[in-house]
């Protein structure tokens, strides 16, 4: 996954594009684990979990490890998601990262890992970490060496209104690309708008061809693309013509090229207001849209994305990813023990109840109550192929002009072949 090949001058370039100079990148990284005269060690933690509930669990988290370990102090820096991406950005380009950071696996970890940044967990962690659930320490596995170790892990899927679908006379969620587009039809010819989607975002949208490749070129297909940097094949092609039909069906909330995800007015809320029948979404869905929306109760479902008729994948494979820690390269072992005591049963127990996240820890999964939760983790449990988002299981350009050319596609600026065109050119280019 990703591109192996890593140049700091690129890096550099990033952060510099990202409005964040060297200066921005003191006080971080490589320091922190000097012991004070009382013999105390501090570990700095950098994570994204600036909402709530989570903020606080996590806080109480790091309290609670430290009454348990008195010699260590643990320092959490705390940003939103694109802050954060940024902030990282700039920080490998220094070469300093800090000694527990949060991290999606893919490329972007690739690409760390290559700098000579971030510390090989496969040993230190090998006592603890085997017992994790499979498909939730994948993306942070690269050449067969682990570089991260999870905490949550999710699938995209379709969250959809119950209700809305029984007005329109559909009996069972669709199996088929041919009977999603089917399901389409029957909402809007009932007065419903099928989807809705936060245009304005972009990443949104790039669910959509992403899984459509993975049903259409397949799985392997992917992985081969990345590594060839050639994503002009068949398969890919056929996957922006399926989002097409699509689209010619208009399925989408009026203003959606303008909508945001998560605010009163976008996605989420959409669904969860009874507005839209449907949303391709993560686990995190429901939540969000009780969040900005009224939230759905018993009439929200989920199912996972259809097959394609003729295609190379199956129902069976998902797409999606988690959340995970990884190292900087030399922490201390303070570091080491505190993701073996976040990746603890009694600590996913904790933030299974009282987060939403689905568990990492199979003995975590009897606090996990919400039905359609449940049948989430059930498609992870059973899952016979995984593909990390590709926006981080690609380099860091390329993940971006997947979203960027698949929202073109979507508004009807770019062909299917120009979107595959377009990926291809920006993979070589980062050759």
């Amino acid at each position: 996954m990703g591109d192996p090949a890593l140049s700091r001058r690129g890096f550099l370039a990033a952060s510099v594009g990202a409005g964040l100079g060297v200066t921005a990148l003191s006080g971080c990284g490589g320091d922190s684990d000097g012991g004070s005269s009382s013999g105390t060690t501090t570990i700095e933690w950098w994570n994204i979990s600036t909402t709530q509930p989570t903020k606080t669990v996590w806080a109480a988290l790091a309290k609670k490890f430290e009454a348990d370990n008195p010699k260590v102090k643990v320092k959490i820096v705390q940003m939103e998601n694109d802050a954060y991406k940024s902030k990282m950005t700039a920080l490998t380009a220094s070469g300093k990262l800090p000694d527990i950071f949060h991290t999606w696996g893919g490329g972007v970890l690739r690409q760390q890992v290559d700098a000579g940044l971030v510390e090989d967990l496969t040993d230190r962690a090998e006592p603890w970490a085997d017992g994790l659930l499979p498909v939730a320490k994948e993306p942070y596995l690269i050449d067969g060496k682990a570089y991260g170790i999870p905490f949550d892990i999710g699938m995209i899927g379709f969250w959809y209104n119950k209700a809305l679908f029984r007005k329109a006379g559909i009996s069972a969620p669709p199996t088929t690309w041919s009977g999603f587009l089917d399901a389409v039809r029957k909402l809007k010819a009932a007065g419903v708008t099928p989807l809705a989607l936060a245009g304005k975002e972009k990443w949104p949208g790039m669910y959509f061809w992403a899984y459509l490749a993975m049903r259409t070129a397949g799985v392997e297909a992917l992985r081969k693309a990345s590594e060839s940097k050639d994503f002009t094949g068949a398969g890919f092609v056929r996957a922006g013509q399926h989002l097409k039909e699509l689209v010619d069906l208009q399925p989408f909330q009026k203003g959606f090229l303008g909508a945001a995800y998560s605010t009163p007015t976008g996605q989420a809320a959409s669904v969860g207001n009874g507005k839209a029948a449907m949303e391709l979404m993560g686990q995190w869905a429901p939540v969000v849209e009780a969040d900005a929306g009224k939230g759905l109760g018993a009439n929200l479902g989920f199912f996972p994305f259809p097959e394609v008729e003729g295609g190379n994948g199956k129902i069976t494979e998902v797409f999606g990813g988690g959340g995970g820690h990884a190292l900087r390269r030399g922490a201390p072992q303070a570091a080491v023990d505190f993701l073996k005591f976040f990746a603890s049963q009694a600590t996913d127990r904790e933030l299974v109840k009282k987060t939403g996240v689905l568990p990492v820890v199979p003995a975590a999964e009897s606090v996990l109550t919400d039905p359609n939760l449940k049948a989430v983790q059930a498609q992870l449990k059973a899952a016979t192929g995984f593909q990390l988002y590709l926006d981080q299981a690609y380099a860091p350009a390329v993940g971006q002009e997947v979203n960027d050319s698949v929202a073109a596609l979507i508004a009807g600026s770019k062909s299917a072949e120009q979107v595959a065109q377009s990926i291809t050119r920006t993979a070589k280019e980062e050759q």
